[in-house]
C-alpha cells in the first residue's frame, strides 16, 4: 500500500514537472511570435512605472507640492512625448547623416592602418597582407552602420504606441482599484493589491533612479565627447545612457560604439584611447560610487540570475529584451514569492536572502 502510493506521489510530481516545461516552452513561442504586439505593451508600461514615480517625485517639490496629482501627470506625459519623439527624430536624422559619412570613415580606416603598415614596417610582410586581407579588407563600414541603425531605429516604430499605451495606462491607474475590488471579490483583490503595491514600490523605484543615474552618465558623457569634437555627441550620449540599462555588458557596449566611431572619424589611435579611457573612468564612476549609493539593494537578484535573465530576454527580443531583462524577472519574482508552492524557488533566485 505505501509502495503504490510512493510511486502516485512519484507520478503526480513528474506529471507536474511536464506540464511546467511544456507551458514554459509553450509561454517562450508566444513571447517570441508576439513579439511585435508585446514589446510596445512592455515598453509602455514600464514607462508607466517611471512616469508615476517621477509624478511623485514632484509633489516633494515645494513649487509643485500643493497642485492636485493630475496637474503633475499632465506635465509628466507631456515631458515624456516630447523626450520619446525628441530622441526619434535625432535617431533617425543622425542615422541618415552616418550612413552618408560611411565611405569617408571607410577611407580614414584604410588611411590609417596603411600608415601603420608604413611606420612599423607591416607594409611588405606577406603575414601581414594575409590578415589584412582577412580582417580590414573586409570590413565595409557603411554595412555595418547600417546594421546598428536599423537595430536602433526599430524602437522609433514602437514610438507612436507606446506613447498612446503610456497615456492610457496613467489615465487608467486611478480606476483600477475599484476595478479590482469588483473583478477579485472574498478577500482576493487585497492580495492581488498588494502584490501590485510591492512592484510598484520596488520596479517604480528602480527604474526611475537607474533613469536619473543613466541622465547623468550621458550629460558627463555627451561633455566628453563634445570637447574632442566626435561627431554625433549627442546621439552618442543617448545611446550611452540607453545601453546603461543593460546589466554588465551596456556600459561596455556603450564605451565601444562612440569609440569606434572616433577611431573611423579621426584615424588616430592617441585620441582615441585618451577618448576610451575618459569613458571608461565615466562608467566605471557611474557603476561602482553613484549606482549603488543611489538604488542599493532595491533589486535583490543574484548576479547568476541577471546573467541568465539577460540572456533569456536577449535572446527572445534582442536589444529591447536586454534593456528590458531586470525589470521583467523581478516582477515575476514577486509574483511568485507570493504563493506558498513557489516561494522556496524564490529564495534560490535572491541575491540577499534576509530581505
Amino acid at each position: 500500500m505505501e509502495q503504490e502510493q510512493l510511486e502516485r506521489s512519484w507520478q503526480s510530481k513528474l506529471q507536474a514537472t511536464v506540464y511546467i516545461l511544456l507551458f514554459v516552452i509553450l509561454f517562450g513561442w508566444l513571447l517570441k511570435i508576439g513579439q511585435n504586439f508585446l514589446l510596445p505593451v512592455l515598453i509602455a508600461i514600464i514607462s508607466m512605472y517611471i512616469l508615476v514615480t517621477l509624478t511623485d517625485w514632484l509633489g516633494r517639490l515645494w513649487i509643485l507640492k500643493y497642485t492636485p496629482e493630475w496637474f503633475r501627470r499632465i506635465i509628466v506625459v507631456i515631458g515624456f512625448v516630447i523626450f520619446t519623439l525628441g530622441f526619434s527624430h535625432i535617431v533617425i536624422v543622425t542615422g541618415e547623416q552616418i550612413l552618408s559619412a560611411a565611405p569617408t570613415y571607410q577611407h580614414n580606416l584604410e588611411k590609417m592602418v596603411q600608415q601603420l603598415g608604413i611606420k612599423y614596417g607591416w607594409a611588405q610582410d606577406a603575414d601581414w597582407n594575409s590578415i589584412r586581407e582577412l580582417t580590414i579588407d573586409r570590413i565595409n563600414m557603411q554595412t555595418v552602420i547600417s546594421y546598428l541603425i536599423t537595430t536602433i531605429t526599430s524602437f522609433s516604430s514602437m514610438v507612436v504606441l507606446i506613447i498612446v499605451y503610456a497615456m492610457f495606462l496613467i489615465a487608467e491607474k486611478g480606476r483600477f482599484a475599484d476595478k479590482l475590488s469588483k473583478a477579485f471579490p472574498n478577500g482576493r483583490a487585497d492580495r492581488t493589491k498588494n502584490i501590485l503595491i510591492d512592484i510598484n514600490k520596488k520596479i517604480g523605484d528602480y527604474l526611475a533612479v537607474k533613469t536619473l543615474i543613466n541622465i547623468i552618465l550621458a550629460v558627463i558623457c555627451f561633455i566628453i565627447l563634445w570637447i574632442f569634437g566626435v561627431e554625433y555627441a549627442l546621439f552618442w550620449a543617448l545611446i550611452i545612457g540607453i545601453l546603461n540599462y543593460i546589466p554588465y555588458i551596456g556600459s561596455l557596449l556603450g564605451v565601444i560604439f562612440p569609440v569606434s566611431l572616433a577611431l573611423v572619424q579621426f584615424g588616430s589611435i592617441q585620441i582615441t584611447i585618451v577618448i576610451a579611457i575618459l569613458l571608461t573612468i565615466a562608467q566605471m564612476y557611474v557603476g561602482n560610487v553613484l549606482e549603488p549609493k543611489m538604488i542599493g539593494k532595491q533589486i535583490n537578484l543574484s548576479a547568476f540570475v541577471v546573467l541568465v535573465s539577460l540572456s533569456l530576454w536577449s535572446s527572445l527580443w534582442g536589444i529591447a529584451g536586454a534593456i528590458l531583462a531586470i525589470p521583467l524577472t523581478s516582477i515575476v519574482i514577486i509574483i511568485l514569492a507570493e504563493f506558498q508552492t513557489t516561494r522556496p524557488y524564490t529564495l534560490l533566485l535572491m541575491d540577499n536572502i534576509e530581505d
